[in-house]
């Protein structure tokens, strides 16, 4: 099977190189977070030659409470990824919402993602479509992964074939995930890039009442294991104290922490693209 190459930037997906990190907090909490945040991710990348795209949502529109923290919302935020751009040389992702927001947010974004719960809506998936730039759908959680060939089409119909499928865990029971790495190679059959989420693949949705739970001591463990089932990238969502972070805490992994297994990612990677056997 074919891959499609897929370009963010200067950085490209699924092609022969190494695994692309899609990194950052959860949610842009202020400018002077996000900027930190992607100077150090640039810097952790850099050394470890690990090609990155910078995603943190200017809003987190699903949140399990009406009083939980959602993010600067559209105009703002959109700001901030520009100046993140401008700065570092970083590509940019973040989610898209609506059809409204989504001509501002491909004026900006490297690549507009579509949230798990809206992977279906057909009017956003076109809106995203038309503005060709690189749709990143995010697999719902209560879809099979062959049911993404018709999120594909939708995006397909429009003349835009720049796109990646992310597999971020099934509904598994109340407040649970789980992965099934079937999945990646199932969606990768499709013919686009496939990444896995790591981070939001051992959230616990809702588990803490007015706000999802996490086991984030599972993440380096399924990130090692999607690198050798053969994704073409990882997302994750890293922040300075995740323990302090108003969205996704326990979720989220340290800098320091994708610091120290980024080597064996590596390895894991180069082995398995060294031995065709994606």
């Amino acid at each position: 099977m074919n891959i499609h190459s897929i370009k963010i930037g200067d950085v490209v997906v699924g092609g022969p190189g190494p695994f692309v990190l899609f990194a950052g907090p959860c949610v842009i909490e202020t400018e002077k977070s996000a900027l930190t945040h992607a100077e150090k991710l640039k810097k952790i990348c850099d050394k470890r030659r690990v090609p990155l795209v910078f995603k943190s949502s200017y809003d987190k529109a699903n949140r399990t409470s009406l009083e939980s923290f959602r993010g600067p919302g559209s105009r703002r935020g959109l700001a901030v990824l520009k100046k993140v751009k401008k700065e570092f040389g970083i590509p940019v992702l973040s989610d898209v919402h609506n059809v409204e927001e989504a001509q501002a947010a491909g004026a900006v974004l490297d690549c507009l993602q579509i949230p798990a719960f809206l992977c279906r809506q057909t009017d956003l998936l076109v809106a995203a479509a038309l503005t060709k730039k690189p749709v990143n759908i995010k697999k719902g959680q209560f879809l099979a992964p062959w049911d993404m060939q018709e999120a594909i089409k939708k995006v397909e119909a429009k003349g835009n074939r720049r796109i990646l499928l992310t597999e971020r865990g099934v509904s598994f029971g109340y407040n649970n995930l789980v992965v099934d790495f079937r999945g990646l190679a199932i969606m990768r059959g499709f013919g686009y890039p496939v990444i896995f989420d790591a981070t939001h693949s051992v959230q616990l949705p809702g588990a803490k009442g007015t706000q999802s739970g996490g086991e984030r001591e599972y993440v380096s463990g399924l990130s090692r294991a999607a690198l050798a089932f053969g994704c073409a990238g990882l997302f994750l969502e890293v922040h300075e104290n995740p323990d302090l972070a108003p969205c996704d805490g326990p979720n989220m992994i340290s800098l320091k922490l994708l610091e120290a297994i980024l080597p064996v990612l590596q390895e894991i990677d180069q082995t398995v693209s060294r031995n065709k056997i994606r």
